[in-house]
């Protein structure tokens, strides 16, 4: 435990990446093969407790830690406020043991400790934390305190592990990214097939890495920086002033886009589907559905596995899972798409009432033969032949956008939302498939978003070194007299917004509710977001999808805020 409490500190105390990713490759060459499979699965994102596995929720720990450190449940709760993250609360509110416990490996704790417990009697469960809490130093009890309450926040990216397994290995890291792909367990047989330099049977079952496309917007920006995703949260940089027009501006300006990519006609365009980013595997009449967010989806979209099964050669395709009715001309919108989602053996009436088809853009594997090196323009090719040989309207092409020049491809772009998609992929002709976002072959070149005035009334902490700030809002919009929440956002404001948001949310309190507060509806915000659609989940009527803070509407008083009308209007 204590290595991987010590990396955990370099890591958390650092902001150099090389010195993130030095760290990195020390303890995974000195690591013993036990420790360093936990490792790489909590640096990736994995987590030890979870609803599966309940060890303590964080209302038993708040409890627990009053109690053990003789403190009243009001104190623990100011404490939390102050210090913004409860796993380092929970640590500062004991003192260091005058006799530390032995230094027990990391895997001990988890796999002889923490999991035999989980979902045990509340005394059992206690026994082990607050065991756990006595026995350990800081550095140990934070980090004990971070497998409790989930993943660790510790500014590393699960490309940034893998790197370092390349660095220390010489695999290629599209080897490594691939074999991690999918669900794996923490061993250390995982771990030696991770890291095998040769080709193993498994590798011809997993999915590859996914290419990623850049907002064109980044190609645009004078300063060449990157901008975030639009479910990703704003970096440091987004908070910086430059003398120029906004990107949004310069996207609407076919000029721009020639100066930043040159002729229309070294590019492929196709439309920019909202919908779910899959591989379709079929190798030796086997079919396998993978999500970009490497989870298997078998069983859930049989009509698409029945017709892979049919497919004249086995193949690796690229493309997107939509909700479409035989007959329309576009998608259904991506809420019908979300029931499906939900099961993993549909019946008879969800397959009628949402039926489902692939438009495939990419042909990554053909006969076992990998074609991701191969140009882009040799690859669509040889996807259109295949897919017209068979014939099936369930898996067919994505269509490719004809234009002479980019004046021409803005204007189909303004259409975007008409035809149900959210704009255009542009992607280089000769272009190699990659794996991850590497950027200049392909981009995402989106329609303006949908905007609306809406009215701040919830505020909670953010999360990493944003956790000490109120940076996560909830807004609503009129109905009748009542503010009736619509978008959570937490993104778009500048550093200093931020701050000066936060002074006044916690000087103008209503109530709390947990981690959240209710504060009163006199800040309007304007809101983007992609499309609305309607929904029984939502107290609105309404989800809108991927909102963010376009500005503060210093200017507008809340009684001027939209109403949710407007809104439901637009809901597809």
């Amino acid at each position: 435990m204590r290595r991987f409490a010590a990396l955990y500190r370099e890591l958390d105390r650092s902001t150099a990446t090389l010195d993130k990713r030095a760290a990195l490759v020390r303890y995974f060459r000195e690591a013993p093969p036990r420790d360093a499979a936990w490792a790489l699965h909590l640096l990736s994102g994995g987590k030890v407790a979870g609803a599966k596995r309940r060890i303590a929720n964080t209302r038993e720990l708040r409890e627990w830690i009053a109690a053990e450190a003789g403190l009243p449940d009001w104190l623990v709760d100011d404490s939390y406020d102050q210090v913004g993250d409860l796993a380092e609360t929970l640590a500062l509110l004991l003192d260091d043991p005058t006799t530390p416990g032995s230094d027990a490996p990391l895997w001990e704790w988890i796999e002889r400790r923490l999991l035999p417990v989980a979902n045990r009697d509340v005394e059992v469960r206690r026994a082990v934390v607050v065991g756990a809490w006595r026995s350990l130093c800081f550095d140990e009890r934070l980090l004990f305190n971070k497998l409790l309450t989930g993943a660790l926040r510790v500014g590393v990216s699960q490309r940034m592990v893998q790197q370092a397994l390349v660095e220390m290995s010489g695999i290629d890291i599209a080897r490594i990214a691939q074999r991690m792909l999918g669900q794996w367990q923490p061993t250390p047989r995982f771990l030696a097939t991770l890291l095998s330099q040769e080709e193993l049977a498994s590798d011809r079952q997993q999915p590859y890495p996914f290419f990623l496309a850049t907002p064109l917007e980044a190609a645009l920006r004078p300063d060449g920086a990157a901008l975030p995703e639009d479910d990703a949260e704003r970096s440091d940089h987004d908070a910086e002033q430059i003398d120029a027009p906004p990107p949004a501006t310069l996207a609407n300006d076919p000029a721009a886009v020639e100066r930043a990519l040159g002729s229309i006609h070294d590019w492929l365009l196709e439309w920019k589907w909202d919908g779910i980013r899959l591989q379709l595997i079929r190798r030796g009449g086997e079919v396998a559905l993978w999500s970009r967010g490497e989870e298997r989806l078998d069983g859930r979209f049989p009509e698409i596995e029945h017709a892979a099964r049919a497919l004249l050669r086995d193949c690796v395709l690229d493309g997107e899972l939509l909700a479409w009715r035989r007959d329309a001309a576009e998608p259904m919108p991506f809420t019908a798409l979300q029931t499906r989602i939900q099961r993993r053996k549909p019946g008879a009436k969800t397959l009628a009432d949402t039926p489902v088809r692939v438009q495939a853009y990419d042909l990554l594997e053909l006969d076992g033969e990998d074609w991701r090196a191969r140009p882009q323009h040799e690859r669509r090719a040889a996807l259109e032949a295949l897919l017209a040989a068979h014939g099936d309207p369930r898996i067919v092409a994505s269509p490719l956008v004809d234009a002479r020049d980019w004046s021409q491809a803005a204007g189909l772009r303004e259409q975007a939302r008409e035809r149900g998609v959210e704009g255009l992929m542009l992607k280089r002709r000769d272009a190699p498939y990659q794996a991850g976002r590497k950027r200049g072959d392909w981009w995402k070149w989106k329609i303006d978003p949908l905007t609306v005035d809406a009215v701040l009334i919830y505020a909670q902490s953010g999360h990493g070194r944003r956790s000490t700030l109120y940076t996560d809002y909830t807004f609503g919009l009129w109905d009748g007299d009542t503010l009736v929440p619509v978008a959570k956002a937490y993104s778009g404001l500048d550093d200093a917004e931020i701050l000066r948001l936060d002074r006044w949310i916690r000087a103008n309190t209503l109530e709390r509710f947990g981690p959240v507060r209710s504060v009163p509806g006199v800040h309007v915000f304007e809101l983007g977001f992609e499309a609305v659609n309607r929904s029984t989940r939502h107290k609105s009527g309404i989800a809108v999808r991927f909102p963010r803070i376009l500005r503060w509407r210093h200017d507008k008083p809340a009684a001027e805020a939209d109403r949710l009308a407007t809104l439901r209007a637009l809901a597809r």
